[in-house]
């Protein structure tokens, strides 16, 4: 028996005793919920697809899968999802990835390709996998799939954006190198600054580092600037830093502080103009004059901007008295 039907055959086992769902008439029970609910086998093929593509939006739930063959291949994604998420070695990763698991495309099955496994990769933080594909396939890894809802071309940068949902800082970083290698400069940077992706992702339309202002991610903004990524998103830090909980305050802050650090000149935001008093006392005299341009930069931003040449990790050395926060 291969190893995905063994995986197969085992979750049905599983779930078909007491820890897993039941058939009756045609329907699954899922005991494990707060009561035993009957599913459709469709809805339970739904269910199957949402986990294994959780970068979809949920409105693709409605999307019927038209033929066995493609519930198949639905199935064998789910398995190496699954085998992605308990982190089993790289070489077996690849054996199923290569012979044993498909993806419906065009009407057709297909072997899953490396960016796609690397989106997995990312989900369940499987930094040896990450890191083989990275170095086996380049920027080939890196790619964005096509679309298998509507068969759009696909397009933006979902890895960078899955990397700073998640927090994958490490993977983040192995991304990164990847794409020193890329050779053609313009490419890296459209890549970096992309908020392209089709309408289906649930981040589509964000960069990631508007993604990263908007969960308050301070370490992945921070790589991502570090490494030439546009600094967008001034104005919606501004507002996640009035908005956000107590507890996220902080975290606000630092990103606040990393996009002022990489500004190489500060927008006009009218929410400066409309309020200047509460501003004036959120962000200080210096920095808010300087955000209003009627005044330089304040001078510790500029020795942090000079320092900042020679690495990022420089600046958390410092004193706290001598931190972003402080100016």
């Amino acid at each position: 028996m291969r190893l995905l039907d063994w995986l197969l055959a085992s979750a049905d086992s599983d779930s078909q005793r007491s820890s897993g769902r039941q058939s009756f008439s045609g329907l699954f029970i899922a005991p494990h919920l707060s009561s035993n609910l009957l599913i459709h086998p469709q809805t339970f093929s739904d269910l199957v697809r949402c986990a294994a593509m959780p970068w979809l939006l949920s409105s693709q739930l409605d999307y019927v899968s038209s033929s066995p063959s493609e519930r198949q291949c639905e199935r064998t994604a789910f398995s190496f999802y699954c085998s992605v998420r308990e982190r089993l070695p790289v070489w077996l990763l690849e054996d199923m990835r290569c012979m044993e698991v498909f993806c419906w495309d065009d009407g057709h099955p297909r072997a899953f390709l490396p960016s796609e496994a690397l989106l997995y990769a990312l989900i369940h933080d499987h930094q040896d996998y990450a890191q083989y594909l990275l170095n086996r396939y380049s920027v080939s890894a890196l790619r964005a799939p096509r679309c298998s809802y509507c068969c759009c071309r696909g397009s933006g940068a979902p890895h960078l954006n899955i990397a700073v949902r998640y927090d994958r800082l490490v993977i983040l970083g192995m991304m990164m190198a990847a794409l020193k290698n890329c050779g053609e400069q313009t490419k890296r940077q459209d890549y970096l600054d992309s908020c392209g992706g089709c309408s289906h992702v649930a981040d589509a339309g964000k960069s990631a580092v508007q993604l990263a202002v908007e969960l308050s991610h301070a370490d992945s903004l921070l790589l991502l600037l570090v490494e030439g990524a546009r600094p967008d998103g001034l104005d919606a830090a501004l507002q996640r830093l009035v908005s956000c909980d107590v507890s996220k305050r902080h975290h606000a802050q630092r990103c606040l502080d990393y996009l002022l650090l990489f500004l190489p000149k500060p927008p006009l935001l009218q929410r400066l103009q409309d309020e200047p008093q509460r501003w004036q006392s959120l962000l200080g005299n210096k920095v808010f004059s300087w955000l209003q341009g009627v005044a330089p930069p304040p001078l510790l931003l500029q020795a942090l901007r000079s320092l900042m040449q020679f690495g990022a990790d420089r600046i958390s050395l410092l004193p706290d008295f001598l931190q972003l926060h402080s100016w």
